[in-house]
């Protein structure tokens, strides 16, 4: 068998029933996980949950034979948000789980990714010796035999176990009675947990998309289409609109006039909140590159550091865990309370952000205006050939030149696209006009020296 890349920056994706996320080629992941975890407990156990999409039936099906065919257990737990499935790997005391999503694809994708025991993603090594084993056809010759097969089970409490360590996040005795909220789930894997949890909490719950049936989720709802929850807040006069994503990892909101909400003010309100409360550990919150620079503003007005990591969850989850801060996220809407949980959870920052509204006794939209985001462009510029951008003087000139211009009060970013022959070139700064015109100077020097 040829050698191929199957992990991507978050897991293995792709088109269901096209390679690799394809019934032989998760049997094959599946052994190949399973081989690496034998030895390591007397009986090693393996979580798998999903999300709504038609093809996790088939997935999980692979996955499932393939792990007890090397002769580890499976516990199987259902539609479940990947930040539940983390914390049910850790309550069961598993080995590992495994998350069969696509995210906030359209029900055509999917895809899988593991967590450790501990509910952290898996080392990259791991990833690398799965593919080891897979590409150079070893893994094909390894099985268990008779009394050695592992046996798979239906955990039927997983939901309850999920909804019940959510609750806890909040301080105890907190309700929120009087809170009219909206939820849109996406038609996704928060469809039972989210109105579940709002409702234990004594809210006013309007559901919207909790009706998945395999082909809806994502489907012109959810977190990349918060139109619909828009108009239901303002409809319902609620407190507040909740919208999650396919797997419930991350979240955006809508406040009390309609206006949505995206990660970076999440950021902004919570740190602002947990640094009052003496919580934010070391004055500190972790962001990527792509969050905008009125959150450093508004921060450093607050005196709190933003620390800047490249993007993906699982690179502002590494710097958290390198010095135990509390707070991180992305611009996305996946935030990480370390206090809290190991991994983005749309449910717990949802309920972190209530509580705030409680505490503070303020609307959302006046919490809100805590940052301002400051205009942004981006330009993609074709290129013919690759170099760094940091060894060409010409643009170095360019970006410190642009930098200058907005003394201080602006920010620019310049990379390669790791995927197409493109120069992705972002601006930001208080005006507009300003922006767009140093952007595309600067978008005309790469052009220059790559085109």
């Amino acid at each position: 068998m040829i050698v191929r890349k199957l992990f991507g920056t978050d897991g293995i994706r792709g088109v269901a029933n096209q390679e690799p996320m394809t019934p032989e080629t998760m049997v094959k992941v599946g052994r190949a996980a399973a081989h690496l975890l034998r030895g390591t407990s007397e009986r090693p156990a393996i979580v798998i949950g999903k999300d709504t999409r038609l093809t996790g039936y088939m997935l999980e099906t692979a996955l499932t034979a393939g792990i007890t065919s090397m002769g580890v257990d499976v516990l199987l737990v259902g539609p479940l948000p990947t930040p539940g499935i983390a914390f049910i790997t850790r309550s069961l005391r598993a080995d590992a789980g495994v998350v069969i999503s696509a995210s906030h694809n359209s029900y055509e994708d999917n895809g899988i990714k593991f967590f450790s025991h501990d509910g952290l993603k898996l080392p990259d090594a791991m990833e690398q010796r799965i593919e080891e084993l897979i590409g150079n056809g070893e893994i094909d010759g390894i099985r268990a035999t008779a009394r050695e097969i592992g046996k798979a089970y239906r955990v039927g409490d997983a939901v309850g176990r999920y909804i019940e360590f959510v609750k806890n996040t909040l301080p105890k005795g907190t309700m929120l009675k009087g809170m009219r909220v909206v939820v849109d789930c996406a038609n996704g894997a928060a469809y039972k947990a989210s109105p579940a949890v709002l409702r234990e909490l004594h809210a006013e719950v309007v559901s919207l998309n909790v009706q998945p049936d395999g082909t809806n989720i994502n489907k012109e709802c959810g977190s990349l289409h918060p139109e619909g929850l828009r108009r239901a807040v303002v409809e319902h006069k609620a407190h507040i609109g909740i919208a999650y994503d396919g797997d419930a990892d991350r979240v955006l909101f809508v406040d009390e006039q309609g206006e949505t909400m995206d990660g970076d003010h999440i950021l902004a309100l919570c740190a602002l909140d947990l640094k009052r409360e003496g919580r934010l550990r070391e004055d500190t919150v972790v962001a990527t590159v792509m969050s905008n620079i009125g959150l450093d503003i508004a921060m450093q007005e607050a005196g709190i550091k933003v620390i800047r990591t490249a993007v993906g969850d699982r690179y502002v989850l590494e710097e958290m865990l390198s010095k135990r801060y509390t707070l991180g996220g992305e611009q996305s809407g996946h935030i990480i309370f370390l206090e809290h949980h190991t991994t983005g959870d749309g449910i717990v920052t949802a309920l972190q952000v209530l509580a705030t509204m409680q505490r503070c006794g303020k609307p959302l939209s006046e919490l809100k205006a805590c940052m301002r985001s400051y205009p942004q462009v981006l330009i993609n510029t074709p290129v013919r050939r690759r170099a760094a951008i940091e060894e060409l003087p010409r643009v170095q000139e360019a970006i410190r030149s642009a930098e200058a211009g907005m003394g201080g009060r602006g920010r620019v970013l310049v990379r390669l696209s790791g995927t197409e022959p493109l120069a992705r070139v972002m601006v930001e700064g208080e005006e507009p006009a300003k922006v767009e015109r140093l952007a595309r100077e600067i978008a005309l020097v790469i052009e220059k020296e790559l085109g």
